[in-house]
């Protein structure tokens, strides 16, 4: 730029400075301000003059770096770089105009470009919210280049800018980002910005390498984002599995296993969302590191190995993990580790697949596992009904439930008791309390891999416990031979079966058996033979007559032995003359108000497909169950309730609660009902194929009825209003007070009739048995200020003489309820019943201030 007068440079510093002072009192568009007459002046002025003002807004916008001091990684001081236009000294207005300034032909020198650039990136956090004539100044870079060529002053300000850029979480930053290193690399270079922890282990293990090595790294890291943006292809495998060789499979899995566990982490670089509805920044991954990850993902699936499997469903779970303002973090990452998975050779990989079943429910993650499940079992070789039970590992255990360690003088014992699994220390026989100092020290290594199995197991027992629960339905049977392998026999899957009810068939002939004391026996303690040609299933009380259900729930008493699931105790559920006279559907539990997002998740964790309902103009098919083996779909009708959007809605339209109605059944392929966001009820009204019959009730096979009529149970005894103690005066409005009421206090489903029968066993055990007694819908607990009615559905509380509504949050309840032997888990209204009994029979040493008040009313 040639030598100014010092007249000339008064001009343009005068010309800015009406810019800036214009733009004080309103915000102006850049078409809106090219009208106010200081900078139709600019623009009518000669280039140099444009030049000049170009270069006098970056510097002042350069001078802000000395005013707020070098920018920190806190969101107080990045909110300050980020909306640098609210700083005293930004020229406002004349950034607006800049955009167009450098789209025209300005006498441009290298100098001149080189101080622009580098100016801007003097601030080192860059944002094009604020500085809107960054991505010109980008496109002027890239012209020159492409004319000049790319001169070391110019790369070293442009990768300057680059960096003052990345740590912007938005798009268009990164974006513009990934333009610079494009601009800048003769060899192509992997995209890696600052900002998110594994990022910035990435980068530091880069820069530790030596030329070589990070030549062959940077080759497989570009291979993986390139391909990161679409789908894996053979084509992409097979220039993967060489780049994976240069820089060996076993540095690639040392380095995956440290990077991966960060991407959960927060970013390093913090930044404050504007409002509850923006996305939390901090949690996400920019798309380019995204796209960068899916691709060393699918390298992970290119061989059998533990380790990274058990790495991918961790990342998995990382993934699919919900933010505020967005949904699930990083959906399409997710997605790749479970195609991962599905590839990975062997079997080590099926058993994650089976915790990610269980664990996340997002519906797209659902479909994509089913997929690997398919895709695992053709490459297996195995049926798909089989897959997931061969493919449980054995975490080491030498027998069922237990493997034991020596570390030095120390011996490990890791116990499995089917519920979870803890690690137990002993030193010449005696047992420690810890884990010895020694070991965590001098055995770090192999005590942190020990850890690590313990871990795992307690991740794998609950998807192995839901999956053997499914078996009812799914009309699985086993050789005997096979059944001992799978089941009995099996390492960890042995913890849960052994405390199963099973049925043997053969030559016609039906016994039932349990484990105890390394045999077989029968409900009478018996040893119960069974042929080697017997055929297994798992029992289910429907069918049986109650002195045989009985007879085996006496039996788990009597041994203490806690089943994993209600199995001896499980409800059952039969055709009433309601139902029989509706002939094809049930009304048994219409008419009552749920939660819908509680719902929503009760209908993901049984295997039942629903979508959300929202206040909009749209149709919406029933909650359904699939029975592929029945040949069946299971319906429940519900609708959204209210009408008032951001009362009966959240913000973002999703109805808050949901009515019931109806549960049907239909052949699987029948066409679906649909009923409209607004009411109305389900008609083929927006069903273009019509109608299909249901199936009559009495045509459904009995085992079926039960199971999915217990579903509809759950869902109502978890997700119900009725619940909740808060809802006494009946919720908004006091609109379904009537409801509440009924609820709390009515009649006993199934599930509160089977928790009653198992009352009337325990109570007598309990330490409060002198305070207890049971009533038809009530255990009343006999305190020495009140006595109290807690309902055995809702665990609602009404105390006596007057039947007062006391509020207790479950919450508010307390753990000195003592050891208290139930025969099954998962009853979580039990344990509510049984704490609220023990606290109100002492209720002279409740201390909290919101129950006494009550109490004393």
């Amino acid at each position: 730029m040639q030598p100014e007068t010092n007249e000339a440079q008064n001009e343009v510093s005068r010309l800015v400075d009406e810019l800036v002072s214009a733009a004080k009192d309103r915000w102006y568009s850049a078409t809106m301000f090219a009208k106010v007459p200081a900078a139709v002046a600019i623009l009518k002025s000669d280039p140099q003059t444009q030049l000049s003002v170009v270069m006098e807004t970056i510097h002042r916008v350069s001078a802000l770096r000395d005013t707020l001091g070098k920018p920190k990684k806190s969101p107080e001081f990045d909110a300050r770089y980020l909306n640098l236009h609210h700083e005293k000294g930004f020229p406002n207005g004349a950034t607006v105009l800049m955009p167009q300034l450098l789209r025209r032909k300005l006498p441009w020198t290298e100098d001149t470009l080189v101080d622009a650039i580098d100016q801007t990136a003097r601030l080192e956090l860059v944002s094009i919210w604020n500085l809107p004539y960054v991505p010109s100044l980008v496109k002027l870079a890239e012209k020159w280049i492409k004319e000049h060529g790319l001169s070391a002053a110019l790369r070293q300000c442009l990768d300057r800018l680059r960096t003052a850029l990345e740590p912007i979480g938005n798009a268009a930053e990164q974006r513009l980002a990934r333009e610079i290193v494009k601009l800048c690399e003769d060899v192509p270079n992997v995209y890696l910005a600052v900002g998110e922890a594994w990022s910035d282990a990435a980068l530091a293990d880069l820069g530790t390498m030596d030329a070589k090595r990070r030549a062959a790294w940077n080759a497989l890291l570009v291979h993986c984002q390139a391909g990161g943006k679409g789908k894996f292809t053979e084509k992409w495998r097979k220039s993967a599995v060489p780049l994976i060789d240069a820089v060996s499979f076993d540095s690639l899995k040392e380095t995956l296993l440290r990077w991966f566990p960060l991407v959960d982490k927060p970013r390093t670089h913090t930044q404050k969302r504007r409002n509850e509805w923006e996305p939390d920044f901090n949690n996400l991954i920019i798309d380019p590191h995204v796209e960068l990850l899916r691709g060393l993902v699918w390298c992970c699936g290119l061989r059998e190995d533990g380790d990274l499997a058990r790495a991918l469903a961790r990342l998995a779970l990382s993934a699919y993990r919900k933010v505020p303002g967005k949904g699930p973090r990083l959906v399409s990452l997710g997605n790749a580790c479970i195609t991962a998975l599905g590839m990975m050779p062997g079997k080590a990989p099926i058993g994650q697949l089976a915790l990610l079943k269980v664990k996340v429910k997002f519906g797209t993650a659902q479909r994509e596992i089913e997929k690997a499940f398919n895709a695992a079992a053709q490459r297996e070789g195995l049926p798909r009904d089989e897959i997931e039970e061969l493919a449980v590992p054995s975490y080491g255990l030498e027998e069922v439930g237990a493997y034991r360690e020596q570390f030095g003088d120390y011996r490990a014992e890791l116990l499995v008791d089917g519920s979870s699994a803890a690690i137990h220390w002993s030193k010449d026989g005696k047992p420690l309390k810890s884990v010895p100092a020694e070991v965590r020290k001098e055995l770090a290594e192999e005590y942190k891999e020990l850890q690590a199995t313990l871990k795992d197991i307690n991740a794998m027992l609950p998807a192995q416990r839901e999956r053997m629960d499914s078996l009812f339905l799914a009309q699985r049977s086993w050789p005997l031979a096979l059944w001992r392998e799978r089941y009995l026999d099996h390492p960890l899957i042995g913890t849960i079966a052994r405390r199963l009810i099973w049925t043997f068939t053969a030559n016609k002939k039906t016994s039932a058996g349990i484990w105890w004391n390394d045999g077989l026996v029968d409900a009478a303690d018996k040893p119960l033979r069974v042929a080697e040609d017997a055929a297994v299933t798992l029992w289910h009380p429907i069918g049986h007559s109650v002195d045989a259900i009985l007879a085996w729930r006496e039996w788990l008493e009597r041994h203490e032995v806690v089943q994993p699931f209600k199995q001896a105790h499980r409800e059952v559920y039969v055709l009433t003359d309601a139902e029989r006279s509706t002939e094809v559907y049930s009304n048994r539990f219409a008419a009552h108000i749920l939660r819908q997002h509680q719902f929503n998740a009760l209908c993901l964790a049984r295997g039942w497909k629903n979508k959300l309902r929202l206040m909009v103009d749209d149709t919406y098919p029933p909650a359904h169950r699939m029975l592929p083996q029945w040949n069946l779909r299971a319906e429940f009708w519900i609708e959204g309730i209210g009408e008032n959007y951001g009362t009966d809605t959240n913000e973002a339209g999703v109805f808050l609660y949901l009515t019931t109605d109806q549960v049907r059944f239909y052949p699987i392929e029948a066409a679906q009902l649909h009923a409209h966001a607004g009411g109305g009820g389900y008609t083929d009204r927006w069903n273009p194929t019509g109608n299909d019959d249901p199936v009559r009730l009495e045509q459904i096979p009995p085992l079926v009825f039960s199971e999915i009529m217990r579903d509809v149970d759950l869902f109502v005894g978890v997700a119900s209003v009725g619940n909740d103690p808060n809802w006494s005066d009946g919720g908004p409005g006091g609109a379904y007070r009537e409801y509440w009421q009924s609820y709390s206090f009515g009649e006993l489903s199934a599930t509160a009739q089977t928790r009653r029968a198992l009352l009337e066993r325990l109570i007598p055990r309990l330490k409060i048995a002198d305070r207890c007694t049971l009533a038809e819908r009530f255990l009343i607990v006999r305190g020495s200020i009140r006595t109290y009615k807690i309902h055995l559905g809702s665990g609602n509380i009404l105390m006596e003489p007057n039947d007062q509504y006391l509020c207790i949050v479950p919450k508010q309840t307390v753990s000195g309820t003592g050891k208290v032997y139930l025969p099954f888990e998962g009853d979580g209204m039990l344990s509510i019943i049984l704490s609220k009994a023990f606290l109100l029979a002492d209720d002279q040493k409740i201390t909290d201030s919101t129950i006494t008040s009550q109490l004393r009313r």
